[in-house]
């Protein structure tokens, strides 16, 4: 490696060599679709992602650092593919500048091997949507999405190093985030650019409605700039008159997994997303999102209460996790133990305390810590007597189909994760969830409940980086988080 760059000068040259590709990718796919030649082998050649280089030959004592992030394992060379680096800047410059202040590492970019799939470039190519050409044409020609190239080998600890070869720096390479990035487009119905790095996960629509009256307050008192709803509804100070009714009579109903992203300055907001019920969904979702890099994900929805203490519309703080989602078994074993993160316990106990007033024996009285159950069949009480033992062995607290995926997922996949549950009904005492009941239940929790997260998300945007735990980290784990 002869090149050495700064930390900022590595992200501008990603920038503009991205910018390079893209555009001959671009402008060789408009031109074919218009009915000129496909491009030749020497332009295709530039149809690649730009890759970054970290190489860390100690001339030091390696740094003692409590953070859980932008460390070695060991020496050598680290690379990975970049995809839409001015989006992703700040997360790489966070990365960077501890690698090369305290560990003297360098820094090298160049164009990879790694080619850049059209369709992951053909946004406003609006020739494609015209049926000009066919897509066994297209394949042909330019790059397609394999999925025998696109994996989460890293994150799975599947990955082989090779003898004497790069190691990994990152989670996800660029044709892995590109193709998630895509997916968040589908299912939420919004932008992946608008998604926040504060993300509340909920499994039901009436959060939504709660999520928008807070945002439209917090735009108008000028705590937050916008908010990005499904179906490209934006609501800012300027549009505020009507702007829950644009929201609430878009498109929104046409996406599996809505998303809804209240934006503030220094990329503070925090994003809603309605996964919908079922674990399948909240690994989805979570697979996609992952990409991005957030900084925390907490999920905030209904569960039935185990216990006969406890009353409809008390909490539940997980603090383990009973997981019989099934849907991660082959990924994550469920004989792992999948540890709650003590920033996030904290901030969503203390946020219960703030936003109900209670504290001491009352909070603790609404306030239920333990294991929660989750299951993959919504219909579990129909083989109670199969899942009575595991209850009792467990001593779980709760039982829902989302929270034991999400955390899991959140280990997996290096995000740091929570869960704060609200009881909707008691299966096992009789108490279950009538309309009538249920209304009244709705109408008097959920606006509380939202507020609770969303007071955590606060709470935790003040630890900073130490939420990102080492609790997450494997022994031979890439530089990046």
């Amino acid at each position: 490696m002869t090149e050495t760059l700064t930390p900022e000068a590595a992200v501008d040259r990603l920038a503009a060599l991205f910018d390079e590709a893209t555009a001959a990718l671009r402008t060789a796919l408009a031109r074919f679709l218009a009915g000129g030649p496909p491009p030749s082998a020497e332009e295709r050649a530039a149809f690649v992602y730009p890759e970054l280089a970290v190489t860390y030959l100690p001339g030091r004592d390696a740094p003692r650092t409590r953070r859980a992030y932008a460390k070695f394992a060991q020496p050598g060379l680290y690379t990975t593919t970049v995809t839409q680096p001015l989006h992703f800047r700040r997360y790489l410059l966070d990365q960077l500048r501890p690698l090369v202040e305290e560990y003297g590492a360098t820094i090298a970019v160049r164009p990879s091997a790694q080619e850049i799939p059209y369709p992951y470039v053909a946004d406003g190519v609006e020739e494609l949507a015209s049926g000009a050409r066919t897509s066994a044409e297209l394949a042909r020609h330019f790059p397609v999405p394999l999925l025998s190239l696109v994996g989460d080998e890293i994150a799975d600890g599947a990955f082989d190093m090779g003898a004497g070869g790069p190691r990994p720096l990152a989670l996800f390479d660029a044709v892995r985030v590109d193709y998630s990035l895509r997916r968040l487009i589908h299912y939420t119905g919004t932008d992946w650019r608008a998604v926040q790095p504060w993300i509340l996960l909920t499994n039901y629509h009436r959060y939504v409605d709660q999520f928008v009256a807070h945002a439209i307050e917090e735009i108008a008192a000028g705590r937050a700039t916008r908010l990005v709803a499904p179906g490209g509804v934006t609501v800012t100070r300027e549009t505020l008159e009507g702007g829950a009714a644009r929201i609430a009579g878009s498109s929104w109903h046409r996406y599996q997994m809505p998303a809804y992203h209240l934006e503030r300055e220094g990329a503070a907001g925090v994003t809603l997303v309605n996964i919908g019920v079922g674990p399948s969904n909240a690994k989805n979702i979570t697979d996609h999102l992952a990409v991005l890099r957030p900084h925390c994900w907490l999920m905030i929805g209904h569960c039935g209460g185990l216990r006969q203490a406890q009353e409809i519309g008390d909490y539940v703080l997980a603090h383990a996790y009973l997981r019989r989602d099934r849907i991660l078994d082959a990924l994550v074993p469920p004989e792992i133990p999948i540890p709650a993160l003590a920033e996030v316990q904290t901030a969503l106990q203390d946020a219960c305390a703030k936003v109900t007033g209670m504290s001491g024996e009352a909070l603790k009285q609404r306030l239920r810590t333990g294991t929660v159950v989750t299951n993959d069949d919504r219909n579990w009480e129909l083989r109670y007597t199969q899942e009575a033992r595991l209850f009792n062995l467990s001593r779980a607290v709760a039982v829902d189909m989302e929270s034991g995926t999400i955390a899991a997922q959140g280990y997996r996949l290096r995000v740091p994760y929570g869960t704060l549950l609200c009881v909707s009904d008691k299966p096992l005492h009789g108490e279950i969830k009538l309309p009538g009941a249920a209304n009244a239940f709705y109408a008097s929790a959920v606006a509380q409940h939202l507020l609770v997260g969303l007071d955590a998300v606060e709470r935790l945007k003040r630890m900073g980086g130490t939420i990102h735990s080492r609790k997450l980290r494997s022994f031979d784990e890439p530089p990046f988080r």
